[in-house]
Parts: structure tokens; sequence; C-alpha cells
């Protein structure tokens, strides 16, 4: 057992020791997990209906929404994501509720404890951790993000879940995944199971291609967008159609024109577990997922500059720079400026090529506190190489200041990382 210190959360101290159990932050196995399983009594059997998601873009909102169509239905729901923004405890919410400190470290203490000396990854024995807390506490249904790929993640341990989902895929840690998208795609496709069905967002010919391939295969039923629902948006309204009917809705009450096709997905998936009305209405109206295109209304970013409109994204790869750049070209009325603070793990040109004809300028940052960031100097470099008027910024609250100084009413967006975003809701923006 763990000895608490007084100033120090026992969860904290716990998850520090963890990150110490693997020489690597990744290594894609499962061998780990099934064993670590085993000595707990195997809890990831004893779950409710489970539906695991995988996806490079939009699969945290998905979740999102369908974990309120849900709860709007009357369900209790449990969910399982990451990274967190703030604190651990972000990843696992049990009944709708971020677990608490108590049940965190008790059952982080009892993983620790069973799998003793034994090599495993901070993400593995994190995620048995939740299985654990999950099977624990009854539910109707549980909603499982996978945390890298699919097929090799820690979370696809569920031999038969009650659905899959894989959100729109692109290039994103290829040096796990694989160096084109056709690979990458075989490693999502991997959380399908054998006559599960498998509900399919928006993707490129290539991808697409190898999960049908992979559906067929092993007998999984597809419900894939453009073949089997189709969702838009029409007179302000969201517009869902597949082959039980068409449904007229409110738009989704997160922001960005890519979140239709996100609320596609979650409704076909609501369709699939035979939920109805309130539950639609409940994933359009009802869902929160901080750090997408949030709107920052508070906090000390926000006193600093209060004629500006600030807004927070961590998306960080190609296909998510493609989806904020939609989104800005919608914008009109302010200036649009950059704050950006990247990983040296990811693509930097890929990402702010498509937002360079949207912004007036880009000011680079360094993520406080992250050993794998960019340099400011370097995302500068990168962005100016792809078309971006740039500037570099000791820290956010001087890039903030000083695009405020030379335009009060701007429309600022701080973006290019989960890091940086958890650093912004970290110091109390929200």
């Amino acid at each position: 057992m763990l000895q608490m210190s007084e100033s120090v959360p026992g969860s904290d101290l716990l998850l520090q020791r963890m990150m110490t159990l693997h020489p690597k932050i990744i290594d894609l196995t499962l061998d780990r997990v099934w064993r670590l399983l085993e000595a707990l009594g195997n809890p990831h059997e004893a779950l409710p209906p489970v539906v695991h998601l995988a996806g490079t873009n939009g699969k945290g909102s998905t979740l999102a929404m369908i974990r309120a169509g849900l709860e709007a239905a009357g369900h209790r729901v449990h969910a399982y994501t990451s990274p967190h923004l703030a604190r651990f405890h972000e990843r696992i919410r049990l009944g709708g509720e971020l677990i608490s400190e108590q049940a965190l470290t008790a059952v982080l203490d009892e993983c620790a404890a069973a799998n003793g000396t034994e090599t495993i990854t901070y993400f593995e024995i994190t995620t048995c951790a939740a299985l654990l807390a999950m099977a624990r506490d009854p539910a109707d249904f549980v909603l499982l993000e996978t945390g890298l790929g699919g097929r090799l993640d820690a979370t696809n341990v569920i031999a038969r879940p009650a659905a899959t989902v894989i959100t729109p895929i692109s290039m994103d840690h290829e040096q796990y995944l694989g160096d084109t998208l056709a690979k990458i795609a075989g490693e999502k496709a991997g959380i399908i199971k054998r006559g599960v069905p498998c509900i399919v967002g928006p993707q490129r010919d290539e991808a697409l291609e190898v999960i049908e391939a992979r559906t067929q295969a092993l007998g999984a039923p597809l419900i894939a967008h453009g073949q089997h629902w189709h969702a838009w948006e029409e007179r302000g309204r969201l517009v869902f159609q597949d082959e039980s009917g068409l449904l007229d809705l409110p738009l989704p009450v997160l922001p960005g024109a890519h979140q239709i096709q996100n609320a596609g997905a979650a409704l076909a998936t609501l369709r699939l577990l035979e939920q109805g009305e309130a539950a639609f209405d409940g994933a359009l109206t009802r869902a929160e997922w901080p750090a997408r295109l949030q709107r920052l209304r508070r906090g000390p970013l926000v006193d600093a500059a209060p004629g500006v409109e600030l807004w927070l994204d961590g998306g960080h790869n190609p296909g998510a720079g493609e989806v904020l750049a939609e989104h800005l070209a919608r914008q009109s009325g302010r200036e649009t400026h950059l704050i950006c603070g990247m990983l040296n793990t990811k693509d930097a040109r890929g990402f702010l090529r498509p937002l360079a004809p949207h912004a007036q300028s880009l000011t680079a940052v360094s993520i406080p506190g992250e050993g794998n960031t960019l340099p400011a100097e370097e995302t500068a470099r990168l962005a100016a190489e792809v078309g971006h008027r740039v500037g570099v910024a000791e820290n956010l609250g001087e890039a903030l200041r000083a695009i405020a100084a030379h335009t009060p009413d701007a429309r600022v967006l701080i973006c290019g990382s989960l890091y940086l975003a958890g650093n912004v809701l970290r110091e109390g923006s929200s």
C-alpha cells in the first residue's frame, strides 16, 4: 500500500510511479494487458454493453455525443477517454461523473499490487484500472476510446462489444501505425470484431477500402457514411437519414462544420442501440467536449485581453488542420490570429498549411513543462515555410497581449496540441 503525502493526492503519486514501469512510453502489444487483467480477475468480461471507438479525428467528440444521448434517454453510462487535459480523473467517468480521488487511488493501488514488478506501460496499467473501476460500478453502457491505433491498443480487449465506431482517419503517429493511410486504417480497423456492427464516419477511399475488407472478412455489418447513413445541415437544422428514416434535429452544440458528420456517426450508433427521440436530441444539445473549438469566456487569458474573442482547440494533425481551416473560412467580422504550440512528434507543416490562408498571423510558443515541445522558433520557421506571417513569444500571455495591442478585437485561436490546451485549462480558463 502506498504511503500518502499530505500535500500530493495519492493518485498523483501512484501515476508518477506507474510512469517508471516501462522504459518506453509507447510499446504496442496486448500481452501485458492480458496478463494484468487475468491477475485482476478479468474485469473486462464483467462490463455492460461496450461501444468501442477508434479514429484519428473526431472520436472524442463522437463519444461525447453518444454519451450525452444515452444519458438524456435515462441511461447510466461509463466512459474512458484519453489523454486528459487538466487532471487524470477526466479519463474515467462513472455514471456521468469524473471518478473520485478515493476510487481512483483504490483501483490504481490494486493494479500496482497485482502487477508487482512486471514491465507495463503507463497507458496499459491505467487502462486496466479504468476497466476495473467500470466493472465494479453498475451501468447500462460503457464507451471506450482507443488511445493509439486500435489493433494493439490497450482498450482492444472486449471480445464482443455492442458496436464499434471508426471516425475519420488521417496521417498521425506514423512511427507506430505505419507510413500510409492504408496501414493506419488497418490498425484502426483492428477494433472490428466478428459479427459486431461497425459504424464508420467519412473516410478517404484508401482507408474505407481497408475497413470494408475487414468487415467483410469478419462478417461484421457495416454502417458507413455515404452508403448507409447521411448527415447534413439544412436551414439551420441537422438532417440525418439512414435506412430507418429521416431525423430533423437541432445543430450540434459543439461548434464546427465537422461536428455535423461526428453527430451523424453518433446518431447512427444510437439508432443501432435502439434509442429514441430523447437520445437523438440529447446527443446534439447536451454534449460537452473541452478544447475542441472551445470558446474561452473566463480566466487569466480572457482577463488579459477582454476585447479579444478567444478560442481553444487541441487538434494537432493534418486532418485537424483541415477541419480548423474549414471552420475559420466560415468566420467573419474579426481578424483571426493564431497562437500555436506543438510537439516535436507531430507533422507541424501538415497541420499548419491549411490554416495559412485563414489567419492574419501566427505567434509560436513552446509548450510549458513539456519535454517534447517543438521550440517556438522551430514552429515559427515551419509555419513561415507554409505561408504564415509569424512571430515568437515567450508564453501565451505575452503572445495574446501582443496581438491585442495591435488588434484589440481580434479573434484568437490557441491551437496545435492537447498538451498546450491542457496547460490553458489548468490555469483556470474556461
